[in-house]
């Protein structure tokens, strides 16, 4: 095929290396400027990627150039190409267009451009952006990438508020997600996406402050998503109903939503194997972890919130750092009280054999309840708590009664009562059995129905029946609470 008429000298070079794919080194670094050694009009490079140059036997035809000023429009999309693209410290005026583009390998590392579509792109090989300068966003909605996707160290910036930076919806990944050490301004958006070869973004910097710094809901993720090493996102990291089969790391990552009021980490409903949150620096903002079921679950307590949500979360295994006490004040730091998140500490206490704990769970629970009832089931809880634990410290009730005893026996040893009947068959007066008597709700040694106490005693005698009641009514309450939870 012939050599187009018009094309500068260096435009011929690119034309004539087309065939064996050889490297087209224009210069060292990215041009400054217009330079017409340097400068490469982009239809010539649409003309032969789209089957317009010779290919020889024996060579891999591809256009592969370094240090080119291109201008014009990178534009291949709904084309078929079988050749690669390599662009090394190049400056494209605008944006490619690859957008429903079948092809091989894609790659723009070192480079700076205004942008990148690539809506609908299918890739055999490898989409390489790795350290290039994108002052505007990449678009990438239903694009598969078969041979994976690299943005590491890549400087993303997306200045319109309403635009992500980098934007795709359905996207599949099927060789991995590397964004290491990546700069990206203007938010991350992975909703609906599949990452066959996990997600990896140590060191990345996501900021979109009082926005959505990385938006992976119903993301799936297959083997790891490392948000970790450096991970620092300004902005809300958005994970709902995500699911991750391996692990998704945030260790050493810092977090901040930029407002204390929004979420900095929103993790419902997800479902996780392994959940690694040894952050950096405590979050900053809100973190929300309802419905999600995380089968290990490791975390710090250092790095909780004020606010966390965790109603409906289900988790096998808690690994880090945490104390019981820790970890009732993990459960605690709900803004709406729920029963589910005590429930199921406790039944993880219970599980590993902590029965101990597992009841102080169950306490802190009903304490924590009893905030939000009314008055007299306010007070008829705190009289279940002060006498027998809800049912879980029944040994409270025997203390109970054990001094209560103490004190009648005093009182009743210092000013016995008088025979309610003189007879010879009166019973003989003691005043440790007379207060058993009068305590336990049954008159069992025959001594109440005997004695009538006078004086200021009567109103010792009346406290001791009364609290008897309670007691007896408080155990067998606080027993059935323990044998038929609610």
């Amino acid at each position: 095929m012939s050599e187009p008429p018009g094309l500068t000298p260096a435009e011929r070079r690119v034309w004539h290396a087309f065939p064996t794919g050889a490297e087209i080194v224009f210069g060292d670094g990215l041009p400054t400027g217009p330079d017409p050694n340097r400068t490469v009009r982009a239809q010539v490079i649409n003309q032969l990627l789209l089957g317009g140059g010779e290919t020889r036997d024996g060579f891999v035809a591809a256009v592969r150039l370094r240090g080119a000023y291109v201008i014009g429009q990178v534009d291949l999309s709904g084309g078929t190409v079988r050749h690669e693209l390599r662009l090394r410290f190049c400056r494209l005026l605008e944006q490619p267009l690859v957008t429903n583009c079948r092809t091989s390998t894609l790659r723009f590392t070192d480079c700076l451009l205004p942008g990148l579509d690539a809506g609908g792109l299918h890739a055999d090989g490898t989409v390489s952006l790795s350290r290039s300068v994108f002052e505007g966003g990449i678009k990438l909605p239903r694009a598969q990438l078969l041979g994976g996707l690299t943005l590491n160290d890549t400087v993303i910036t997306e200045t319109v508020p309403e635009r992500w930076a980098v934007f795709s919806g359905g996207m599949i990944v099927e060789a991995g997600f590397f964004a290491r050490n990546a700069t990206i301004t203007g938010g991350v958006r992975l909703v609906g996406a599949r990452m066959n070869g996990g997600l990896f973004m140590e060191g990345a910097t996501l900021s979109n402050p009082g926005r959505i710094a990385l938006d992976g809901e119903n993301m799936v993720v297959q083997d790891a998503a490392e948000l970790s090493k450096g991970f620092h996102a300004e902005g809300t990291v958005r994970l709902r109903n995500a699911r991750i089969n391996g692990t998704l790391s945030f260790d050493s990552a810092v977090l901040d939503s930029t407002d204390p009021g929004r979420m900095a980490l929103h993790g419902s409903h997800m479902v996780v194997d392994e959940l690694l949150m040894n952050l950096a620096e405590p979050i900053r903002g809100r973190l929300s972890l309802s419905y999600s079921r995380i089968d290990v679950l490791m975390d710090h307590p250092r790095i909780w919130p004020e606010r966390i949500y965790l109603d409906g979360l289900v988790y096998q295994t808690l690994r880090g750092k945490a104390t019981p006490k820790d970890r009732l004040r993990w459960v605690s730091r709900d803004p709406q009280f729920h029963l589910q998140p005590y429930e199921q500490l406790a039944a993880w206490y219970h599980g590993i054999g902590h029965d101990d704990v597992a009841r102080r769970v169950q306490l802190a629970k009903l304490r924590a309840r009893r905030r939000r009832l009314g008055s007299v089931a306010r007070a008829w809880s705190l009289v279940l708590d002060w006498t027998v634990g809800f049912g879980y410290r029944p040994w409270l009730a025997f203390a109970w009664f054990a001094a209560l005893v103490g004190v009648g026996t005093a009182v009743f040893s210092a000013d016995h009562p008088h025979p309610i009947k003189d007879t010879v068959e009166l019973p003989h007066f003691h005043a440790l059995v007379y207060s058993l008597d009068l305590l336990i709700p049954l008159d069992s040694f025959g001594l109440q129905g005997s004695y009538d106490p006078v004086g200021w005693t009567r109103w010792v005698a009346y406290a001791l029946i009364t609290a008897g009641w309670v007691l007896a009514t408080a155990l067998i309450a606080g027993v059935t609470r323990v044998l038929r939870p609610e």
